[in-house]
């Protein structure tokens, strides 16, 4: 059995009470097939965007269902004979494919702070020069001792 989605919207002609019990034939018509019904909603009266067989509104609902490939087209056929019925649209419910979980970038292993003033580390094959901050004050010392040499 395959999952499918029906989304379709009943004439305003009707009553709330009659466009329910549209969704229940319709529910009964899956279930005569040997299909699941998996969740329905009650036809909720909408505005539509734009008129749609001379009418401006209409009860929108949706169908989610079961049901096997060979039947899905007598379904469709008596779902367009059905004069209330004013637009209709049938959609095969894919699983959602588990996406893989992406890479990020990784914090260094080693910190700065663990090398002199000046440094290198091998990271990989690759070489590279590590800089940290030195206090003015410090430098002054450094050449002190230099120049007293």
């Amino acid at each position: 059995m395959k999952p499918y989605e029906l989304t379709y919207i009943i004439s305003s002609e009707l009553t709330t009470g009659e466009a329910e019990a549209k969704t229940k034939s319709i529910e009964s018509l899956i279930q005569g097939k040997e299909g699941i019904v998996l969740r329905s909603e009650k036809p909720i009266p909408r505005t539509l965007a734009y008129n749609i067989k001379k009418q401006s509104s209409g009860f929108f609902g949706v169908l989610e269902f079961q049901l096997e490939p060979e039947h899905l087209g007598e379904l469709k056929e008596k779902i367009q004979k059905d004069d209330k019925i004013i637009r209709h649209m049938f959609l095969i419910n894919n699983p959602v494919k588990i996406q893989k979980e992406r890479r990020t970038r990784k914090e260094p292993l080693i910190s700065d702070e663990a090398f002199s003033a000046v440094g290198t580390i091998k990271e990989e094959g690759k070489e590279k020069k590590i800089s940290k901050k030195v206090e003015l004050e410090e430098i002054e010392k450094e050449l002190e001792e230099i120049l007293s040499e």
